[in-house]
């Protein structure tokens, strides 16, 4: 096989969680291009529907499916549906998260139900859909992939709860990858600064001019904000068979910091 069909998803079922903007949106396109059938989940209606579009201009089937991944009773349904529709699921990527009122906070400033809320959100919710995948694909080749952060590593001001909640996803992704193989692989991407709307609510970056002005106070030595593609692109790598010999891992994807 050339290696450049290590790559292509041909035939494969991928479920996106947290799909309808940003990061999500655009991991679910690369499946996309890359070939895969694609189940999209979020709780905006209308932002499914109009990526649903786009990826069936692209020549691939897709589903909407409203889906709240808090709630284990959704997780339940968007499994069931996704294998209703196309009979089964090889790629799950857990995407949904953030800062849920998007207010950065220092751990002693955060209030015990803004960290429960982080932690259900980017957290549980997380375990939960690592359960549900694992349960869902159910066979030898499958692949689920979890969207962690650079916050994850390192002290982080003003990001702590944030922070917190995304290193645990590592160690879930850590531990899952010895409890699934080898039946499943597990592997984590964890994307720097990308100016997603959530990113700009967070940070203030709400000019082109603060937003270069953060640029250069986070000092990214590839001297660029990410973009949602460089995410989509590793998620792709890691979905494909040209990562088969690859589990347990955190992809950093930085822009080296």
């Amino acid at each position: 096989m050339a290696v450049l069909d290590l790559f292509r998803l041909d035939g494969k079922t991928a479920v996106v969680t947290g799909a309808g903007k940003g990061i999500g949106r655009g991991i679910s396109m690369a499946l996309a291009e890359a070939g895969a059938n694609v189940v999209v989940a979020a709780r905006s209606v209308d932002d499914l529907n109009s990526l649903v579009a786009e990826i069936e201009g692209v020549g691939r089937k897709a589903l909407a499916c409203p889906t709240d991944v808090t709630d284990q009773a959704q997780l339940d349904a968007l499994a069931a549906n996704a294998k209703e529709a196309f009979g089964s699921i090889d790629i799950w990527v857990n995407n949904a998260g953030g800062i849920p009122d998007a207010t950065p906070r220092f751990l002693t400033k955060t209030p015990s139900e803004n960290w429960d809320q982080q932690m259900d959100l980017n957290l549980k919710a997380v375990w939960s859909g690592c359960v549900t995948a694992a349960k869902a694909i159910g066979r030898s080749d499958g692949t689920i992939i979890n969207i962690s952060s650079r916050a994850s590593y390192g002290p982080q001001f003003m990001n702590g709860p944030y922070g917190a909640s995304k290193a645990a996803v590592n160690s879930l992704t850590s531990t899952f990858s010895r409890e699934l193989a080898p039946n499943i692989r597990i592997n984590a991407v964890a994307p720097g600064p990308i100016p997603t709307q959530n990113f700009v609510e967070c940070m203030g970056t709400d000019t082109p001019e603060k937003e270069e002005a953060l640029k250069k106070q986070i000092d990214i030595p590839l001297n660029r904000y990410g973009r949602e593609e460089d995410i989509g692109a590793a998620v792709v790598y890691l979905a494909s068979p040209a990562s088969s010999w690859v589990t347990g891992q955190v992809l950093y994807v930085t822009g080296g910091l």
